[in-house]
Parts: structure tokens; C-alpha cells; sequence
């Protein structure tokens, strides 16, 4: 547990942030490490685990509906030291949690098929999808026991256990992997299946062992069944706290979407080139997405105490944080973006789309970043709303160019990336003004 309420903002939000970032290095190790496996498999196979674990943002969209309202209310309950609350809301989340997973799972399985072949560039391909998601479908499903567990975890400062279970479970997912997909001391291979067999095995390690360290007596957090049925009138405030941060991340989820579909044409060279850009892109996010993370906690503990100075600190030192860390990114993807993709694959025409891509999209990191600090602060105020607003903006400023350019028969590659980068530097622009306007409406200033 951590009292962030008082003591210095800058090291609440870099301790949080560390923390949280260790989680994603470990997180982002694993995919990258489980794309190059996989990549050991061929270029079908590349492209098949990317499409496949696209449906990765649809279970990021749920579990942040979740998560959002989780870590919101439960911060600012733990910022009143209302410990009942604290613990009924803990229980809650965790009930809320495991019938969206049990939703998903069923979704997935009946909609696992049409969604691998609308998608993937070639039969061989949808088949190689079908098989990674008869093992992702559940491993996912999971995620959102993880992501409750971890939310509440969030909202009390106490980032400890759930960065434990974290670390094993990749871990363990990168000892499987190889032995599954290879068939090493078994002589089963099982290809693109053993890698998200292994995802599959490890977060089920993860989510056990996570609840057996909150039966605990010990523990701040208790798991107690007793509070697990529904309260109908908590679900929706929760829900309605989380939903527009949610249907931020689907919208991701469907620009990404759009971008396979668009792409298509290109081959699996393009599909493939683009998967493993987007993982690298992914990886140097993790600074902007570990201090949004901490940012939200952070204002949220603060919000709760009435410290509004202290939300508006918050902001200013996640943002010169963030510019920082996401500078130095962009000139890495300048300087060597080939490099990278080298390390994932060797095939030519992979590595100079993949390069390419890089090279335009780090334009935006910095905006993206700062993007991302302001949703931490929407959330940590209990209001997503701007924030879905500002997101969906990109549909106005993407996904209608995007669709129009791709009928087009001098359609690029290139306009893709962008495209990208303008959609998302105009969102930046409306993100910060509805910031400003927020806590213009929300915060009182101390003379």
C-alpha cells in the first residue's frame, strides 16, 4: 500500500511508473521473443500470430472497461481511507471480471474462423491463424481475471504481487514456447499452436497464484466470495467510469483491423512487416503507457483527497517524463529501424516495409505519449469521456482517408503510415484542450 497523497508527485509517478514498467519490458520481451520463434516457422506464420493477436486490443478494450472504473474508484476510496469500500469494490471487480471472461471465451470460438479468414492475406495463412486461436481464445479470456486483480492492486499504490505473477508467468511462457512449438524432448511439434499454447499455460500460473496470495490473512486486498454477487447499481458506476477508455482501445483495435484489411493486397510480406513494426513500436510505448498507468493512480489517490494542485502536478510531470522517454525513441526508429526488424526477420521485403513503417509512424511517439498521459488523468478523475472523444476523432481523420486512398489505383503503403501520424497529432491537439477544460470544470485551484 502507498499513500500518495503526500511527498514529492514527480517520485510517486516514476516510482509507479518503474514498476510498471518492469511489468511490460517482461510483457513486451515475451511477444518479442515469441515472434521470433514463431518466425523460425516462416513468413505465413509471422503474419498469422499478427493478425491472431490483434484480437489481443478487443480483450485490452474489455479488460480497460474494467480496469479503468476499477482503478478509479478504488483509488479514490483508498485516497478517503475507506477500507470497506476499498474491499467491497476489490470483490466486486473480481466477479464483474470473470463473466467477461467466460463471455469472450464463447465469442471467440464461434467467431474464431470468419475473423481468421476476413483477415489473413492467403488460405494458409487463415489456417495457420485458426490454429494459434484455439489456445489465444482462452489464454486471453484469462486476462481479464488478470486485469482486475491488477487494477485494484493499482488503485491501492501496492504494484508488488501482481509485477511477481507477471514476471513468472512470462517467464514460464518463454520456457514453454520453444518446447511446444518445436516439439523439443517430445518429437510433437504443434507450430503456431505451441506458442499460444504456452500463453495459454503461463497466465493460468499467474491468475492461480495471484488468487492464493490474496486469500491470504495477511493481505491488504481479501478475496471474499461472499461479496462476489452482483451489485447491479457498483457495476454500472464502475462500467460507466471505464466503457469510453474501453471503446478507445476497440477503436485501436479496429484501425489496426483496418490497416490488415487494407494492406492485404500487398501480400504477407506486407502483413508480416507490419506485425512485427507494430510489436517494436509497441515495446518502445511502454515508458507512455507505464506513466499513464501511474498517472491515473496517482491523480485518482490525490482526486479522492481533494489535492486538485496536486492532480495538475500530476500532469505537468508525467508529460516532461513522457517527452523525454519518447524522444529518444523516435531517434532510434531513424536511426535503425532495419536493424530491429533484422532481429525478427531476414526475409528483404519484410525488413524495408517494416523499416519503412518505423520511420514515418515515430513522428508521432511524442504525441502518442502525451496522448496517453492525458487518458491516465481522465481516468484518475473518473471521467473518460474527453478522452474517448479526442480518440475517436481518429476516425474522421484516418479511417475515411484510409478507406478512400486504399480504392485507389496508385494506392502506397506509405500514405498509410502517414496518414497515421496526422490523425494522430490532430488528436493530441483535442486531447490537451479537453484536459484543459476538464479540470477547468473539476479541479479547484489553492491560492
Amino acid at each position: 500500500m502507498q499513500n500518495m497523497t503526500e511527498g514529492a508527485i514527480r517520485s510517486h509517478v516514476l516510482r509507479m511508473m518503474l514498476f510498471m514498467l518492469f511489468g511490460m519490458f517482461v510483457q513486451t520481451l515475451y511477444a518479442l521473443v515469441d515472434i521470433w520463434w514463431v518466425g523460425h516457422l516462416g513468413k505465413q506464420a509471422i503474419a498469422a500470430a499478427s493478425v491472431a493477436s490483434n484480437l489481443m486490443f478487443v480483450v485490452i478494450a474489455v479488460s480497460q472497461t474494467l480496469g479503468v472504473g476499477t482503478v478509479a474508484l478504488v483509488s479514490q476510496a483508498y485516497g478517503r481511507r475507506d477500507e470497506a469500500a476499498v474491499q467491497r469494490l476489490f470483490n466486486q471487480s473480481q466477479s464483474l471480471s470473470v463473466i467477461a471472461g467466460l463471455v469472450f471465451l464463447a465469442l471467440g470460438y464461434a467467431s474464431a474462423a470468419t475473423y481468421a479468414k476476413r483477415l489473413a492475406s492467403d488460405a494458409e495463412t487463415a489456417a495457420l491463424v485458426c490454429q494459434f486461436l484455439a489456445w489465444f481464445v482462452p489464454a486471453m479470456a484469462l486476462q481479464f481475471s488478470m486485469a482486475g486483480l491488477g487494477s485494484a492492486l493499482r488503485g491501492i499504490g501496492n504494484m508488488k504481487p501482481g509485477l511477481l505473477a507477471q514476471t513468472g508467468s512470462v517467464l514460464l511462457n518463454m520456457i514453454l514456447a520453444p518446447f511446444l512449438i518445436f516439439g523439443w524432448g517430445t518429437g510433437h511439434p504443434l507450430g503456431v499452436a505451441g506458442a499460444s499454447l504456452a500463453t495459454f499455460l503461463a497466465t493460468l500460473a499467474a491468475v492461480v497464484a495471484l488468487m492464493f496470495y490474496l486469500r491470504r490473512d495477511a493481505t491488504y486486498l481479501r478475496v471474499d466470495f461472499a461479496q462476489w454477487r452482483p451489485d447491479w447499481a457498483l457495476w454500472r458506476r464502475m462500467l460507466l467510469i471505464g466503457l469510453p477508455s474501453g471503446v478507445e482501445f476497440l477503436l485501436m483495435s479496429v484501425i489496426i483491423g483496418l490497416i490488415y484489411a487494407v494492406i492485404r493486397p500487398f501480400g504477407a510480406e506486407a502483413q508480416a512487416g507490419f506485425g512485427i513494426g507494430m510489436r517494436i513500436m509497441q515495446a518502445g510505448f511502454m515508458p507512455a503507457v507505464a506513466l499513464s498507468f501511474a498517472a491515473a493512480a496517482v491523480a485518482g489517490q490525490n482526486y479522492g483527497a481533494r489535492a486538485h494542485d496536486r492532480v495538475r502536478q500530476t500532469f505537468v510531470e508525467s508529460a516532461k517524463l513522457n517527452i523525454a522517454f519518447m524522444m529518444v525513441f523516435t531517434l532510434l526508429c531513424h536511426l535503425a529501424p532495419e536493424a530491429m526488424m533484422r532481429l525478427f526477420s531476414s526475409d528483404p521485403v519484410v525488413v524495408d516495409i517494416g523499416g519503412g513503417y518505423l520511420r514515418v509512424i515515430s513522428w508521432n511517439y511524442v504525441a502518442s505519449g502525451l496522448i496517453l498521459v492525458a487518458a491516465g488523468l481522465f481516468q484518475g478523475i473518473g471521467n473518460t469521456v474527453p478522452s474517448l472523444l479526442a480518440s475517436s476523432s481518429r476516425l474522421l481523420f484516418f479511417v475515411l482517408p484510409v478507406w478512400w486512398l486504399s480504392q485507389q489505383p496508385q494506392f502506397q503503403l506509405s500514405q498509410v503510415w502517414t496518414l497515421s501520424v496526422i490523425s494522430v497529432l490532430l488528436q493530441m491537439c483535442f486531447s490537451l484542450w479537453l484536459l484543459r477544460r476538464e479540470f477547468g470544470l473539476k479541479l479547484t485551484v489553492t491560492a
